[in-house]
């Protein structure tokens, strides 16, 4: 696939999300909005039915300056109790709609929203959708003064992680990429990610995995639900 073909279905796939939050988003409602070069399309497509939406969450300060662009007011998470819709992309999904997540560095506050929402529609391309995660190096945010030390607890685990060089989270923190993994039980991976002290998130989103999937291919976008 190329470039092209690949920019055109994101495109695609982000305006089939944008329809699906017109269709199923009460008006006056609130919605949660990713991190990612999709989720950016997303928001564009968002402009002719900005009116429905009385205010997003937006999990990375590149999202929130984009809504605010486009007149969508911001909402804490602190100040609602519900979310209905919650529209993100992913790196990787698998066939059970569990996830990598954090190439655009937003993990955390991926994952918190995810946590919120009654629905997490993933809108993704084909290229996405793999048999077992872990060709995408997975992002792990860590305390600064962890990194050492989590890396030897990754490399434990069967993992190369790699700091990624010049970039601290919006939450002011740092960012190993790990390569080498096989991933054939996420959500056990998760919890087991879970409990090196010195971690903030993982980017697994399995025991939190999609709901919906919007998937762009080449004939069309496909919706897949859980």
């Amino acid at each position: 696939m190329t470039p092209e073909q690949q920019n055109q279905l994101k495109k695609s796939v982000a305006q089939a999300a944008a329809d699906y939050v017109a269709e199923n988003l009460q008006t006056g409602a609130i919605l949660g909005v990713g991190t990612g070069s999709t989720a950016n399309l997303f928001i564009d497509a968002l402009v002719p039915i900005k009116e429905k939406i009385r205010g997003a969450v937006a999990s990375s300060e590149a999202s929130a300056h984009k809504l605010t662009a486009i007149g969508i007011p911001l909402v804490d998470l602190n100040d609602i109790d519900t979310m209905p819709i919650y529209v993100d992309g992913a790196d990787e999904i698998d066939k059970s709609f569990a996830m990598i997540k954090g190439g655009g560095g937003a993990l955390t506050r991926e994952k918190i929203i995810a946590d919120v929402a009654d629905v997490f529609v993933c809108i993704a391309d084909t290229t996405k959708v793999v048999s077992v995660l872990g060709k995408f190096p997975l992002p792990i945010e860590v305390l600064p003064m962890a990194v050492a030390q989590v890396s030897r607890a990754l490399a434990k685990l069967g993992g190369t992680p790699v700091l990624r060089k010049g970039f601290v989270t919006d939450n002011g923190n740092h960012i190993l990429d790990v390569s080498g993994l096989s991933i054939t039980d996420p959500r056990a991976f998760e919890s087991a990610l879970n409990q090196i002290v010195g971690t903030v998130t993982n980017g697994l989103f399995a025991r939190r995995s999609a709901d919906v999937l919007l998937l762009g291919t080449l004939d069309g976008v496909e919706t897949h639900i859980r």
